[in-house]
């Protein structure tokens, strides 16, 4: 008897040939279209309509059943919500990793299990390794594409009953099957930005849930340069956005966000990409969760600090409270509410928030 899989199809090229891969490796296959997001405010940032009609095409194209699943509510408490209050603390959340551990391999994972499939599947690009009677979260071939960075936080017992059918072959690939099967997803562009913002300009869209609190742009010497609309808006390392014309005495360099002072309100901002303020040589994370069984050698192993860095050598010990990683080479625009994501080789061993 065939083993029943539950597929999350968003409407895009990457979960849709998940679906068809399973389906010629003899799984019984459903689709799942996930509803995250309640404000469709009809402007063409929002394309939950669109991803609808997309993945409702795919599946009768593939002649299995698609099933909606609505966890807006879930989302909101457990994503958006912890989002928000990440920014008010100056933090960098990012909602795709809360979205991963709470509604993917959470919600919409405990209601395939309810619902008595074997497993459930994604269009992430990573891969499943099972070792020595354990499931291991390793990264996927396309490395330009790997997503493990992104499910460094989901919980490990999951891992035994999910699969993830794209890891072991490269995006050009993918598109190259959907094109064969007639997909209408095999030519769409890839959805980038958080989720539930789209293409839409990142201030635009905060200003609906967060107030403008405009405080002082300084340079390194306390220079006042300018006015900010909120800490919340900006990043650390971003230069784009930061409404700063030609300053008197300074170069026509661009300017980039070295520190937020959440006390004082105040944006502290650098005129050099090199400059020794963007960079420190240390960090520390509060928790850390492991996707492996037994901790590995804390003194050899590498780590990135965002999506598609290359991995850097580090070392982590346990402070009193928190854990320390410290750097072999300073890193730049080390960012709180970001994560640090471990490796050893392909191995993603787990991550943690930066604090």
């Amino acid at each position: 008897m065939s083993k029943k899989v539950l597929v999350g199809i968003s409407g895009g090229v990457d979960s849709s040939v998940a679906a068809a891969l399973l389906i010629d490796q003899g799984y019984e296959v459903t689709g799942a279209f996930m509803k995250n997001w309640n404000d469709d405010d009809g402007t063409p940032y929002c394309s939950v309509k669109e991803d609808f009609l997309d993945a409702a095409s795919v599946c009768q194209k593939l002649g299995i059943e698609l099933v909606q699943l609505n966890f807006a509510k879930e989302y909101n408490e457990n994503v958006f919500s912890h989002f928000l209050s990440g920014l008010k603390e100056g933090k960098t959340p990012n909602p795709d990793i809360f979205c991963n551990k709470f509604i993917k391999f959470k919600e919409f994972f405990n209601y395939a299990i309810k619902n008595n499939f074997d497993f459930i599947a994604t269009g992430h690009y990573c891969q499943r390794l099972e070792k020595n009677e354990e499931f291991l979260l390793t990264k996927a071939i396309d490395q330009s594409k790997d997503q493990t960075y992104f499910l460094n936080d989901i919980d490990k017992k999951v891992l035994s009953r999910c699969l993830f059918p794209i890891g072991d072959i490269k995006k050009s690939e993918v598109r190259e099957i959907a094109k064969k099967r007639d997909l209408i997803t095999h030519n769409k562009k890839d959805s980038t930005g958080i989720c539930f913002i789209g293409e839409r300009p990142f201030p635009e869209f905060l200003s609906n849930y967060l107030p403008l609190i405009k405080g002082k742009i300084l340079d390194d010497d306390n220079n006042v340069l300018g006015e900010h609309n909120g800490l919340y808006f900006y990043t650390i390392g971003q230069r784009q956005g930061l409404g700063i014309g030609g300053v008197k005495g300074s170069s026509e360099l661009p300017w980039y966000v070295a520190k937020k002072n959440i006390e004082e309100n105040t944006l502290i901002v650098v005129q050099d990409n090199e400059h020794p303020l963007l960079f420190e040589s240390k960090l520390e994370v509060s928790d850390i969760n492991w996707l492996i069984n037994q901790k590995p050698e804390l003194n050899e192993l590498t780590a990135k600090i965002r999506y598609r860095q290359k991995d850097q050598d580090c070392s982590l010990s346990k402070t009193n409270k928190n854990w320390q990683v410290n750097f072999k080479v300073p890193q730049r625009a080390i960012t709180s509410g970001q994560s640090i994501v471990f490796y050893k080789d392909n191995i993603c061993l787990g991550g943690g928030e930066i604090i």
